[in-house]
């Protein structure tokens, strides 16, 4: 415990923009091979004035096989500096990284050594499950009162799924966070206004409809996720449901305005049943009641059948797929990665009604496969998957592995996994580093980074 606040926590999106950049990406990969070998965090450094700069320099193996890393996060934030936070005084110290196929919750510690951290607690699953009735865990934020984690399913893979809370200090499981969950059913994301007392949830779908790839009977069947949740945060209560529309298909990241006396934020969705299409949707307060509108829509690309996986070959067209985003801390642009199409978008989102398309570039891709520049002869499959942001909004940070199920599906001949770096200049635009690449090979496939001090997705403040 410290007797000050933690120097990487701000009171403000403001000040944390202006605090020191990174120098290390901590960044989870899991073995392309299933259950042959351990899964891995690996710390790569981003510090260009480094002479290690883009490279792995330090690893940690998890104690079991068959984790699949997926999402992880910090133990502590900037959420801490709330007014009404419990436990002002721990620290940004440890990474708490789930297995989202195991349900098993490794906490690593990077203070003695931030480029070699180190397991100091395992949870096993089925202590997780026991208290909680939780398993395959996926999203981790740092609450003011506790580490909270969404998990998709029960122990035997159904519904309905959720969000269970960490001790700060213990990290034993406290238990299950909903006191009324409602009609929610269907689980993915979480995130929230803590200004307002307001927590979003979004959906995918139970571990049994995700684990073995996308299930197209019950995708064509709209049996996939298509609700955003609104709680009540401080009394855990399920509050409205908001339907996007039956030919809506797997709503995922939510990405809330980072001022808290702001009550909106976007949220993606994977696919449209009508033409294959991808969309980013608007949650808005009016009158203590929200409403949801879409904002954007990214079309599907015409393709060679012979070009395209067997699941696609049908349709002659490759979806865009957006299944991760990111808002920059000063709420300005939006980035959305197309994983289908290997295209990496920039929005100006300054009018979170009206964006405006201002950057792009291209990166893999299931039938473009656009090369880096640091190597224009090499195509690349993956496409832009996990993005992350520096706190100053001039670098993005972009993985190209989604599951390894559905890797599988879209992407047939095997992912070789990399991660690359984009810069922005202050009024926006995108411009892919032709010196930062960095490749992982066929055995491990890159998934969510997180960045030292923290990033774009990793705190929540109290105060504009």
């Amino acid at each position: 415990m410290l007797f000050r606040p933690d120097p990487t926590f701000y009171p403000s999106p403001r000040l944390a923009m202006q605090g020191p950049p990174e120098r290390l990406a901590y960044v989870t990969i899991f073995s392309a091979n299933g259950g042959s070998r351990p899964d891995a965090l690996v710390v790569v450094d981003v510090d260009s004035a480094s002479p290690t700069y883009r490279q792995t320099v330090g690893r940690v193996e998890m104690p079991h096989a068959g984790d699949e890393l997926h999402h992880f996060g910090w133990n502590a934030c900037s959420s801490a500096l709330c007014p009404y936070a419990p436990h002002p005084h721990v620290e940004r110290r440890y990474l708490i990284v789930p297995g989202f196929r195991s349900s098993r919750i490794h906490v690593l510690d990077t203070k003695p050594d931030p480029r070699q951290p180190t397991i100091v607690k395992v949870i096993e699953p089925e202590d997780v499950a026991a208290r909680s009735g939780y398993t395959r865990l996926h999203t981790v934020h740092c609450g003011p009162d506790g580490v909270y984690i969404a998990g998709l399913g029960s122990p035997a893979g159904d519904g309905p799924g959720g969000v269970l809370v960490l001790d700060h200090f213990s990290f034993d499981v406290l238990g299950r966070w909903e006191v009324d969950r409602g009609p929610q059913f269907l689980a993915y994301d979480f995130w929230w206004h803590l200004g307002h007392d307001v927590m979003l949830t979004s959906e995918w779908g139970t571990p049994n409809m995700i684990e073995n790839g996308v299930n197209p009977e019950l995708l064509l069947g709209g049996k996939y996720g298509r609700y955003l949740h609104v709680w009540d945060l401080r009394h855990r209560r399920h509050q409205q449901a908001l339907d996007l529309g039956p030919e809506q298909q797997i709503v995922l990241e939510l990405r809330p305005s980072h001022d808290p006396t702001k009550a909106y934020g976007f949220v993606n969705v994977v696919v449209s049943l009508k033409d294959l299409s991808s969309s980013i949707w608007v949650w808005h307060q009016s009158n203590g009641k929200y409403g949801i509108t879409k904002v954007i829509e990214i079309p599907a690309e015409p393709a060679d059948p012979d070009k395209l996986p067997p699941m696609l070959q049908g349709f002659k067209a490759v979806p865009p797929l957006v299944t991760d985003i990111d808002l920059s801390l000063d709420d300005r642009f939006l980035y959305v990665s197309c994983w289908g199409t290997g295209e990496m978008r920039q929005y100006d989102v300054s009018d979170p009604f009206h964006p405006k398309l201002t950057g792009s570039v291209h990166l893999g891709g299931v039938v473009r496969r656009a090369a880096h520049p640091q190597n224009p002869a090499q195509p690349l499959n993956g496409g832009p998957q996990m993005v992350e942001i520096s706190r100053d909004g001039r670098r993005v940070y972009f993985t190209n592995s989604l599951y390894r199920a559905w890797d599988k599906q879209f992407y047939p001949d095997g992912i070789q996994g990399w991660m690359v770096k984009l810069n922005v200049p202050p009024q926006g635009g995108l411009h892919v580093d032709p010196d930062f690449f960095v490749e992982f090979g066929s055995d491990f496939r890159p998934h969510q980074i997180r960045l030292e001090g923290g990033d774009a997705s990793s705190d929540s403040f109290c105060y504009p």
